[in-house]
C-alpha cells in the first residue's frame, strides 16, 4: 500500500475494481505457475531464487514508471532497516509458499492466507491497542477452531498455515511502520535479497542441480517469475489508493479460495475433518466480512 494521497476516481471509474479483481486474481492462481516449475524440475528454492532475481528488474521499470526513482536517494537509515526486516520477512513468506505449493499443500498455504486479515486485527489489538468489535471476536475464535481442526486432521501442526499467516502479518506490520512507497520498497527489498539469491542460482548451477537455462521452457517459467510478482503488486497499489480499505478487505479473500480451488484441483487430500476444518474458517471470514461490511455503512452513515 502506499502513503500518497490521490484523488479518489469518480464513481463510473471501474478500472479500481477490476484493478483489484486482477490483482487478487493474479495471486489466488499463482501457485500454478509453481507447479509447472516444479514438474519441469525446478526445485523450491531455486524456483524463490529466480523469482527474485527477475523481480528486481520489473521492480526497477516500475519504480520508474510510477515517477519514483527520487524516493530511493531520500530513505532514511532507519527506513532502510525497517525494509532489511520486511525483506527478510517476505523471504520466509515466499519459501514456505512456493515449498508448500510444490510439495502438495495448496490447501494448507490458502487457509494461510484466509487467517492472515483475522490476524492481522489481533496484532492490531496487541501492538497498536485496537479495538476488536464483537463480530471480530467471533471471527477470531472461530478461525482458532478451524486451525486447531485442520492440525488434528493433517496429524500434526498446522505450521505451514500459521508460517504463512504469521510471516506476511510480520511484514505488513513492519512495512506499516516503513514510510515508503509500496514500489519502492519492494525495490528495496528485492535489491537486498538478490545478492543472496544470485549465489544460491549460481552455486546451484555450478553444483548441477540448476535446471534454469537447461531448456528454454523451463528458463521462461523461471523468468515468470518476476512479473508474476510485481505485477499484481503494481495492481494493488493502483486500486488501494482509489478504492475504500473495506472493499479491499472483501476482495482480498479472492485470492485463498482460487488457491484452495487449485489444491483441490491438483489432487490434494481433503478429508471429512479438514473440509469440516475449512467450514470454521469460512464462518469466521463471513462473520469478518458482515462485520466490515456493517462498519463501512455506519461511517458512510455518519
Amino acid at each position: 500500500m502506499t502513503d500518497s494521497l490521490v484523488a479518489p476516481a469518480v464513481p463510473s471509474d471501474r478500472s479500481p475494481l477490476i484493478a483489484s479483481i486482477a490483482c487478487f486474481t493474479f495471486w489466488g492462481l499463482l501457485p500454478i505457475l509453481f507447479i509447472w516449475a516444479d514438474r519441469l524440475g525446478a526445485s523450491a528454492m531455486e524456483i524463490v531464487a529466480w523469482r527474485v532475481i527477475w523481480a528486481l528488474p520489473w521492480a526497477i521499470v516500475l519504480v520508474l514508471v510510477a515517477g519514483q526513482g527520487g524516493h530511493l536517494r531520500r530513505l532514511p537509515r532507519h527506513t532502510l532497516a525497517a525494509l532489511l526486516l520486511s525483506a527478510a520477512l517476505i523471504a520466509v513468506n515466499w519459501s514456505i509458499y512456493v515449498w508448500a505449493v510444490c510439495s502438495g499443500r495448496t490447501i494448507s498455504a490458502s487457509l494461510g492466507y484466509y487467517l492472515n486479515p483475522l490476524l492481522n486485527m489481533a496484532a492490531g489489538a496487541v501492538l497498536f491497542k485496537e479495538r476488536i468489535d464483537r463480530p471480530g471476536r467471533i471471527a477470531i475464535a472461530l478461525a482458532a477452531v478451524g486451525v486447531a481442526l485442520q492440525g488434528w486432521a493433517l496429524g500434526e501442526f498446522p505450521w505451514v498455515s500459521l508460517g504463512l499467516a504469521f510471516s506476511f502479518c510480520g511484514y505488513g506490520i513492519v512495512r506499516k511502520s516503513a514510510v515508503v512507497e509500496a514500489q519502492t520498497g519492494l525495490l528495496v527489498e528485492c535489491a537486498i535479497l538478490v545478492i543472496p539469491a544470485a549465489i544460491y542460482a549460481f552455486w546451484l548451477h555450478h553444483a548441477g542441480h540448476g535446471v534454469f537455462g537447461t531448456a528454454p521452457m523451463v528458463s521462461l517459467v523461471l523468468a515468470l517469475g518476476g512479473p508474476s510478482t510485481v505485477i499484481p503488486l503494481a495492481l494493488f497499489a493502483f486500486a488501494a489508493r482509489r478504492m475504500p480499505l473495506t472493499a479491499i478487505g472483501f476482495l482480498q479473500f479472492i485470492a485463498p479460495t482460487l488457491q484452495f480451488m487449485v489444491g483441490v484441483e491438483t489432487g490434494e487430500a481433503m478429508s471429512p475433518l479438514r473440509a469440516f476444518s475449512f467450514l470454521f474458517i469460512w464462518a469466521g471470514v463471513l462473520v469478518f466480512l458482515v462485520g466490515a461490511w456493517q462498519k463501512f455503512r455506519a461511517q458512510r452513515r455518519a
